[in-house]
């Protein structure tokens, strides 16, 4: 028999015990737990060791850097296509074949020994971000709406801390063993995560959903609207700085600073600090202020504190401490503003919540995707990190200023 154990919230005679590792029952909140963090320490954990990657295949920085841009491309298709898929064939079948996916892939990836094979198996790597998608279903399956985000908040706590540790222990994996270590410890983690999902919960689906066709009838109703594109923007602005950081931190840390892969790593969790402590304050004051200035503040804490890290290398003073150390500013801010932005996206037309989660959060990914390859482009033979940071800037800043949508919108 398995472990029972109550969701979150009071109980409720009408609903299914969780029992863990029994699959007549659904998930256990740890298991869930484990979905979504595997995909963001698919996204972190080796980006220190991208520029090792790139003197190992024989590539330029830009070229390899396309392991991050092309896996968040491929990740903001599939956000696209997993609901409705869900919706058809039930959300665990479709989480078992992410995870064979991810799990064949990250074989290839560790097999490969030129840069294109290398790229070609990280994309197939992108079928594990139908993770988070088909974890948040499961969710809303199995808890009231007024419990689903509170239990969703849970669930995502590997997303929040992964980032932080991940490319600290690439770091460390890399400069003990090679890069290839890294993607050792991703095989490791999908087989563990796939057969936990295979012994843990059974399907939770229990309604017929939109298909394909009937979702996209509501995408012209979503785009036409300036509130949408008000909140949607910001979120894509706003994390598209984070994104482009992605994108060229290897870079500045190892080619301009001389950092260690090591250090590389541990410099890189900077953002997430910041994150947390935005996520906390918002969590505590976004209700009492408002999401429209919550917002707004966020992205204005950013645009100050990664103003300021230009300045600094622009006077001639540029050094890791400063850039990094900034940097944490940036995850505050987008700890500020990200939920109140995505809140209002799919605000703007209740009776459409599902389709604009979905297309926003499309729109996030691919953004970020294409400011990912832009910081690698602006880089590309730089001897200073000043183009990144103008870069970062930009977005965040132009996250703020398309809030002014929201004057006058309905």
């Amino acid at each position: 028999m398995g472990l029972t154990v109550s969701a979150p919230g009071p109980a409720d005679p009408s609903r299914p015990a969780v029992r863990f590792l029994d699959r007549t029952t659904p998930p256990h909140i740890a298991t869930l737990v484990l979905v979504t963090g595997l995909p963001a320490l698919a996204t972190s954990i080796f980006l220190p060791s991208l520029e090792h990657m790139a003197e190992e295949f024989g590539t330029s920085y830009a070229v390899m850097q396309l392991a991050v841009s092309g896996f968040l491309l491929a990740n903001a298709v599939l956000q696209l296509a997993v609901g409705p898929l869900a919706d058809r064939f039930g959300r665990r079948p479709l989480l078992l074949g992410s995870l064979v996916v991810f799990v064949i892939a990250t074989v290839g990836t560790i097999l490969a020994r030129d840069a294109g094979t290398f790229l070609a198996f990280r994309m197939l790597q992108a079928a594990c971000a139908a993770n988070v998608v088909l974890a948040r279903a499961m969710v809303r399956d199995m808890v009231p709406e007024g419990e689903a985000a509170s239990m969703i908040g849970y669930v995502t706590m590997g997303m929040a801390l992964v980032p932080m540790v991940g490319p600290m222990v690439g770091g460390a994996l890399d400069q003990a063993f090679g890069w290839r270590a890294s993607f050792v410890v991703l095989l490791a983690a999908g087989l563990l995560v796939l057969a936990l999902v295979a012994a843990d919960g059974g399907e939770t689906s229990r309604t017929q959903g939109r298909g394909f066709r009937e979702q996209a009838r509501h995408y012209p109703a979503l785009l036409r609207s300036r509130r949408f594109w008000a909140y949607s923007l910001c979120a894509t602005l706003a994390s598209g700085a984070f994104y482009a950081l992605l994108g060229g931190a290897a870079y500045v840390a190892g080619r301009l600073f001389g950092l260690s892969p090591l250090w590389t790593g541990i410099a890189l969790g900077a953002p997430a600090l910041g994150y947390a402590l935005g996520n906390f304050l918002s969590g505590r004051f976004a209700a009492r202020v408002g999401i429209d200035r919550m917002a707004l503040l966020g992205c204005l804490v950013a645009t100050a504190g990664l103003g300021l890290s230009l300045l600094v290398t622009l006077s001639g003073h540029a050094g890791p401490l400063a850039f990094f150390g900034l940097v944490t500013t940036l995850g505050l801010g987008n700890g500020l503003a990200l939920p109140s932005a995505m809140a209002g996206s799919i605000s703007v037309r209740p009776d459409l919540a599902g389709t604009a989660s979905g297309l926003s959060a499309a729109l996030m990914t691919a953004g970020g995707a294409a400011l990912s390859v832009a910081a690698a482009m602006v880089l590309d033979g730089a001897i200073s990190p000043w183009p990144l940071q103008a870069l970062m800037v930009a977005c965040v800043a132009g996250g703020a200023l398309s809030l002014l949508m929201l004057r006058g919108a309905r």
